[in-house]
């Protein structure tokens, strides 16, 4: 606590009332500025729990640091942190959750460790499929999870949809991470929502006998195995081609050169291709909401989205931010509008159908 001595010896003096007075009020004043000060400083800050690489968003952190004096403390890690914050209560220092994929975000929500916000920005921002329905979480940015071919050996045209690769035509041509990671499960939930169950088991049957290989790796490592001829198709997210497209290692940007990249379903009357997000909320017993909600409003304005692209190779969300030069240089797709959230509530069904089939 800054304490100032405000008290003033009349003895001997000759200070008039009204300059005490003035005094007085000065010496407050300098008090009260100086206590609203040190209590901005210490309170200004956001502490958040991430599941995002650091270097994916220190680079937004910096910004928002810079453009509001909010200080930016984070908690990094790729699992647990849902059950530390649960784990922490009332007690937890968590302000906002950052993560990838709807099927994470929504394990926070559903073991209520959000709060509802009311923000008229993140309304204005975020479409209404891309956020909770009780405004808990918010979508920040998409990707898409697309289907990548050799250039060489797959001619231009022969894939335009997912349900193309259970053809078996392709049949020891597929290579896959696996079916549990998820990026697939949620690719399999939004076939259960757009085929239904039996039909997207049926599919996902076909998918893996025409594997070349069992399910390993990351994405990376598919362009990888059909860049050496392993295999011919996979599947991706969009952002891991520009990744390794603009890599600092010579050989993954050879990698990227030997495929060609698909936007699946994009055909008149179909569903468009499916998509994933990165998002956030704010912490159920945050002591710091309006830093919080400042963070997540910062993150869903326009510099932030185009951000998203440059940095990231993901897309906006804004309806009212452009999508990057680059991204439009791989094409313009149409969008699944499924409700993200359905596709964490078919979580579950999607993960027996993945078990039952070996994917």
């Amino acid at each position: 606590m800054l304490l100032v001595n405000s008290t003033c010896s009349m003895a001997g003096s000759n200070i008039t009332g009204s300059t005490l007075a003035t005094t007085y009020f000065f010496n407050s004043s300098i008090i009260l500025f100086l206590f609203l000060s040190f209590t901005k400083v210490i309170g200004a800050e956001v502490n958040i729990y991430s599941h995002r690489q650091p270097f994916l968003i220190n680079p937004f952190l910096e910004k928002f640091t810079e453009e509001t004096g909010i200080k930016t403390n984070v908690v990094y890690a790729t699992k647990g942190l849902a059950q530390r914050l649960k784990a922490e209560g009332k007690n937890s220092p968590a302000d906002v959750i950052l993560t990838v994929d709807i099927g994470r975000l929504y394990i926070y929500d559903d073991l209520d460790l959000l709060a509802s916000i009311d923000s008229s920005v993140l309304d204005k921002n975020i479409p209404q499929n891309l956020k909770s329905p009780e405004n808990k979480w918010f979508a920040l940015s998409k990707r898409s999870r697309i289907i990548v071919t050799s250039k060489e050996r797959v001619d231009e045209g022969q894939i335009k949809k997912m349900e193309d690769l259970a053809n078996e035509k392709w049949k020891g041509k597929i290579c896959s991470r696996p079916g549990s990671h998820v990026y697939n499960r949620a690719l399999m939930a939004s076939l259960i929502l757009s085929l239904g169950e039996q039909a997207a088991e049926e599919w996902a049957k076909k998918f893996v006998n025409n594997l070349s290989r069992r399910p390993q790796g990351n994405d990376r490592a598919q362009v990888k195995a059909i860049f050496e001829g392993q295999c011919d198709i996979s599947i991706i997210n969009n952002y891991y081609f520009g990744k390794l497209k603009y890599s600092e290692d010579p050989s993954q940007r050879e990698w990227a050169k030997s495929v060609r990249i698909i936007f699946p379903n994009q055909g008149v009357g179909e569903r468009g291709a499916h998509i994933n997000i990165s998002g956030g909320g704010v912490a159920k017993y945050s002591k710091n909401k309006k830093e919080a909600v400042a963070l997540l409003e910062f993150l869903s304005k326009a510099q932030s989205q185009k951000m998203y692209g440059e940095i990231n190779f993901e897309y906006p969300v804004n309806p009212s931010v452009e999508t990057t030069e680059e991204l439009k240089s791989w094409g313009s797709f149409k969008s699944d509008s499924l409700p993200i959230i359905s596709i964490a509530q078919k979580a579950y069904e999607a993960q027996k159908i993945i078990d039952r089939v070996g994917w």
